[in-house]
């Protein structure tokens, strides 16, 4: 097969779909603005939006790629020093790190009859029959405004350390795991610290009976999701009290009907008066922000820890909605432009990687089913089309921007692999090919 195929990104995502291709034998090229693989994870890269603190969300255990476990030396949490040891372990494993072209970046993407043109940062450009978009979901801060404040306002991007906050009075604004690991990097630092929520959520903590929580999730994974819930609402309870003392408010939805936020650190310092739980903003005036129950307090900096916008400054126009791309089948295929895919963008309740694994291996397959012109090829061009499944496992999800596309992690393995195996393109021995 001719070299017509770019992988767009070399963070988990843009590896994942390397290591697929290279299982195939497709050849491909490979590019990405950073100076190394990685993505995010590199904290010195340009725009990351890492922070000293940062540790992986979901356990080592279950957030491995397949084939390629984390190390056993590795804690249940690594920090981001040790998974970008990992991402760049695991591309030098497969041979993918000299196939990358760094700091090259692309800032257009155009369909010209029936090839992908490209167009690169120095003014050159190359044509593909395929693009594969990787580029990550966390590079395009969402800002809201704060009209009246005179004090530094500042997105979570921006954040790097616990320095920043020293001999300040700091409020953090938002309730995801993000918010939640820098509101502890404030309780511990500034001068007085809060964190705004706008509602109540289900803390979820790390371990429980000393093992991960997602490993013991997992372990009833085989239920039905109502039921699973059933069984961890009363456990979650029973292991974190009552919220509502530490001046959160009860939640206002169902457990899993969100993004889970795994963190009891910050209930440690709501308990012991390092922060204090303020509702969400209503208004600001100088210094002095007022909360939505009346209250108010004077701060230096509000950093607003809102999360991001599922953008592709390059070729928005190829994906629509900034915040969730839509007119993407199973999170990967595009249904409105041929030899268009992502993978990287999936909004789940689980580990990531292992779910890249899967849409790169999909994806894999049906490139190279196409480039054959085999039946199989065909009949899963029809499928873009026209399947729409229900990938929420009887959820009801949250109206919230975040969870517009959000998927139940059991139900979108469950879909991707039952596909895969009906197809053929199911994962390889070992995740991949290693030479």
């Amino acid at each position: 097969m001719g070299d017509t195929t770019l992988i767009i990104g070399a963070g988990p995502a843009g590896l994942a779909m390397a290591r697929a291709l290279r299982a195939r034998g497709i050849d491909y090229t490979h590019v990405d603005s950073l100076s190394g693989p990685g993505g995010i994870w590199d904290i010195d890269a340009p725009g990351t939006p890492m922070y000293e603190s940062a540790h992986f969300i979901s356990s080592r255990t279950a957030s491995g790629f397949a084939g390629f476990p984390m190390p056993d030396d590795y804690p249940d949490y690594p920090d981001h020093r040790r998974i970008l040891a990992y991402l760049r372990a695991f591309a030098d494993a497969y041979d993918l790190t000299d196939q990358i072209r760094f700091g090259t970046e692309v800032t257009a993407l155009q369909r010209e009859g029936d090839r992908w043109q490209v167009t690169y940062g120095d003014g050159l450009g190359e044509e593909f029959a395929s693009v594969i978009v990787c580029t990550g979901a966390q590079w395009v801060p969402s800002l809201p405004e704060l009209p009246g404040f005179t004090g530094e306002v500042r997105h979570s991007a921006t954040y790097r350390s616990a320095d920043e906050f020293r001999g300040r009075r700091v409020l953090i604004v938002g309730g995801g795991n993000s918010g939640c690991d820098i509101a502890c990097d404030a309780a511990a630092a500034a001068d007085h610290a809060s964190i705004s929520l706008r509602r109540g959520y289900w803390f979820i903590p790390k371990h429980v009976f000393g093992l991960p929580s997602d490993v013991v999730g997992g372990k009833g994974s085989f239920l039905p999701k109502r039921l699973e819930r059933a069984a961890l609402q009363p456990l979650l309870r029973l292991l974190v009290g009552d919220l509502t003392r530490l001046g959160l408010e009860k939640p206002d939805h169902k457990l899993f009907e969100t993004h889970p936020i795994m963190n009891d650190q910050l209930l440690h310092h709501l308990r012991h008066g390092d922060i204090v739980a303020r509702r969400g903003i209503a208004s600001a005036a100088g210094n002095t922000v007022t909360f939505t129950d009346g209250t108010s307090d004077d701060f230096d900096l509000v950093l607003f820890a809102t999360g991001y916008r599922h953008a592709v400054p390059f070729a928005q126009h190829l994906f629509g909605d900034e915040q969730h791309p839509d007119g993407l089948y199973l999170s990967a295929f595009s249904r409105r432009h041929q030899g268009l895919y992502t993978v990287g963008f999936v909004e789940t309740n689980s580990g990531a990687y292992p779910l890249f694994d899967r849409q790169a291996h999909l994806v894999a397959g049906y490139l190279d089913e196409t480039a054959r012109g085999t039946p199989g090829a065909a009949q899963f061009a029809r499928r873009i089309r026209s399947d729409r499944p229900r990938l929420t496992n009887g959820l009801r999800f949250d109206a919230s921007p975040r969870h517009r596309g959000y998927v139940d992690s059991d139900a979108f393995v469950a879909y991707l692999d039952r596909t895969a195996v009906e197809f053929g393109w199911t994962l390889p021995a070992g995740g991949g090919v290693s030479r």
